[in-house]
């Protein structure tokens, strides 16, 4: 009786042939994945410069309701005359922006690959997500 030692050649091109199909139908899958996360990423941040508004305007009410400036942990917030932070302000009440380039005059924050924006609105402490 011979014995076997490896695999002919045409199990080895099925095989590849398999490999190649599979890779080919879930190509697509990751490119729509990452997009999906650079939404979520610009969605996240959004959410935490809401919350950063909210927080420094419920202080600047919290102290008084008065004065251009606001105490944030160690952070000195800028806060307009409805105690909304200033676009300026905005970044200082944040403790992270990983990812995203901002430019703090403009209160928008643009991802480092350039596909999503998030602007900040210094009138009612909102922000919106563009570009996605």
């Amino acid at each position: 009786m011979k014995k076997q030692a490896g695999f002919t050649l045409v199990e080895l091109v099925v095989v590849i042939a398999v490999l190649g199909i599979l890779a080919a139908t879930a190509l697509p899958r990751f490119v729509n994945v990452q997009a999906s996360a650079q939404k979520a990423a610009a969605n996240g941040l959004a959410g935490s410069i809401v919350s950063a508004s909210n927080l420094a305007r419920a202080a600047w009410i919290a102290g008084g309701s008065s004065g251009a400036n606001i105490t944030m942990d160690t952070s000195t917030v800028a806060v307009g005359a409805a105690g909304w932070p200033t676009a300026a302000g905005i970044k200082a009440a944040l403790q992270d922006t990983a990812g995203f380039n901002d430019t703090a005059t403009a209160g928008t924050f643009v991802r480092s690959d350039s596909t999503c924006t998030v602007t900040y609105n210094p009138t009612n402490g909102t922000a919106a997500v563009g570009g996605c």
